[in-house]
């Protein structure tokens, strides 16, 4: 007799799959649930979370706009939302001055609550039996105590990391790899494989398309 196929639910920290794989690349207008049964053809995957924060008003906006409508359509597909809180910084760089202000500290945004976030509901998840694997798309060191206490107070659920990178610095993530049972570098040939239709019905009556930069 075949063992039950397992649940699945899959974390994605939104910034690090697009900044670690996605950018400066033609594969942004991503299918996560194609993306996932390709990557996990023998789970049940129940829910597919994706974390992210609303970037500040301009075409960038108009994009992730677009994309999230998009991933609203796939039933599978949670977005959870973070936000961007703005904070100072001063330039290491020697005689660096920003002309407005003739200092070298700038304002610049900082995305907040995505690590909280993804740590809450994969405990939660865990704690209300909700699946026996859990699947994390991230190369953020600040999981590592999440997954170690689902390790600890859930021996039966199995972690697994992707960690999406194209260099070999970024996907080294050798404290994240550290604490799961399994961890891999995030397949890139999946990615052409898992793209949206170039225009997709919204439900109500109306249309999403593909952001044409992208």
């Amino acid at each position: 007799m075949c063992p039950p196929t397992p649940r699945t639910i899959v974390y994605v920290d939104g910034f690090n799959l697009y900044y670690g794989v996605l950018k400066d690349t033609p594969y942004k207008w991503l299918d996560l649930e194609r993306l996932f049964r390709f990557l996990r053809p023998h789970d049940n995957i129940q829910a597919i979370k994706y974390f992210t924060a609303i970037v500040e008003p301009g075409p960038s906006r108009e994009r992730q706009d677009a994309l999230l409508r998009a991933f609203a359509m796939l039933p599978l597909v949670e977005i959870i939302h973070g936000r961007f809180k703005r904070k100072q910084v001063t330039c290491a760089c020697p005689g660096c001055v920003d002309r407005t202000r003739g200092t070298g500290v700038f304002t610049v945004p900082e995305e907040k609550r995505t690590d909280v976030n993804i740590a809450i509901h994969m405990l939660d998840d865990a704690y209300r039996q909700r699946c026996e694997r859990q699947v994390l798309v991230s190369g953020d060191s600040d999981l590592v105590p999440p997954i170690q206490m689902v390790r600890e107070r859930f021996p039966r659920i199995r972690t697994t990391v992707y960690v999406p990178a194209r260099t070999r610095v970024r996907g080294a993530a050798n404290e994240l790899r550290g604490v799961a049972h399994r961890h891999k570098t995030f397949p890139l040939e999946l990615l052409p494989l898992a793209q949206l239709p170039l225009h997709l019905p919204d439900g109500r009556g109306g249309t999403i398309r593909k952001p044409a930069a992208w």
